[in-house]
């Protein structure tokens, strides 16, 4: 359960309320004009009256979401003022520089941007279910819906620092999406700001560096290997290996759907349930799993709930 008001303000949490009060002054940031700005959940004002029942309180929500969101959007227009990428979405940003070491405070910014609000967008004030068309997909991949549970927790409770795990659904050659006879859901791990797309990922190495020089072969960043030779310049119709419309994927990656997400950074559940309340934290997340999004975002209901729609949806591509 959250932690009473009282134990909260034991000597070891003390400092964790001093910084949520000094935070607050990231409420107080100048509106952005232009630019990204902080994306409207579904839910959002019943969570900020009332937090979200059994999981975060009034205050754990404000820190968690309207200041850091805040906060993070705030400085990723900083950093995209004036440019190409001041409009662009957030997935875009993140794809674009994912493999730029001199662009990483953008990457990490758009990044944490767009998977902090995907944790938020799945989450609902009233429990929810899985219907069955996701129960079969669920059951499947991982026996059971328990089993599903049971493992999502294990592995976001056993990661030792900040990050993400997800629930994502991998595209199988000859599967079609709605077809559950075969496995295509999976667990995914993310530390710090990274995120779970595959062209976030991507890697070329054009030459076997175990054999050549390496003074005779600079490395390449990704955007030059799809401009030199070794990609291809041949972009002419919108199907086919060359398309531009096709999605670029890393070496033995794999394309996929993002359909659920938890964020295990500290200053998510450190307020609220302590230095030692993670697993409670977890626990009572998966209570409040709105699987109705989940269901939209594997497309297995109309788009009336899909979160990752455009950006007149405020989804969390469309910030």
């Amino acid at each position: 359960m959250i932690l009473t008001k009282g134990i909260r303000q034991q000597r070891a949490l003390r400092a964790v309320t001093s910084v949520s009060k000094r935070a607050a002054s990231v409420q107080r940031l100048p509106r952005d004009n232009v630019g990204h700005r902080v994306p409207q959940l579904t839910h959002g004002e019943s969570f900020k009256q009332h937090g979200i029942e059994g999981m975060l309180s009034v205050e754990g929500f404000d820190l968690a979401w309207t200041q850091y969101q805040g906060y993070i959007v705030h400085r990723l227009n900083e950093l995209t003022a004036g440019t190409e990428d001041e409009n662009s979405l957030t997935k875009n940003i993140l794809l674009k520089y994912a493999r730029q070491a001199d662009r990483a405070s953008l990457f990490n910014h758009a990044s944490m941007a767009h998977n902090n609000h995907l944790f938020f967008s799945t989450i609902s004030p009233n429990p929810t279910s899985p219907t069955q068309p996701l129960i079969e997909h669920i059951d499947t991949s991982f026996s059971s819906l328990s089993s599903l549970r049971s493992t999502f927790l294990a592995t976001a409770s056993a990661m030792f620092g900040p990050g993400f795990v997800w629930l994502v659904r991998k595209h199988i050659p000859a599967a079609p999406s709605y077809s559950a006879a075969v496995p295509q859901l999976a667990i995914l791990t993310t530390y710090l700001a990274g995120s779970p797309y595959p062209g976030a990922h991507y890697r070329a190495q054009p030459v076997d560096m175990a054999t050549q020089n390496s003074a005779d072969h600079p490395g390449m960043r990704p955007e030059q290997f799809y401009l030199s030779e070794g990609s291809a310049n041949r972009t002419a119709g919108s199907m086919g290996r060359y398309s531009p419309n096709q999605k670029r994927v890393a070496p033995g990656g794999q394309d996929l759907d993002v359909l659920l997400g938890v964020c295990t950074w500290e200053h998510v559940w450190l307020r609220d349930w302590g230095v030692a309340g993670k697993r409670g934290f977890l626990e009572a997340w998966w209570e409040r799993i709105d699987w109705g999004v989940v269901e939209g975002n594997m497309g297995l209901m109309d788009g009336s709930k899909r979160m990752t729609g455009g950006r007149q949806r405020g989804s969390y591509y469309g910030m």
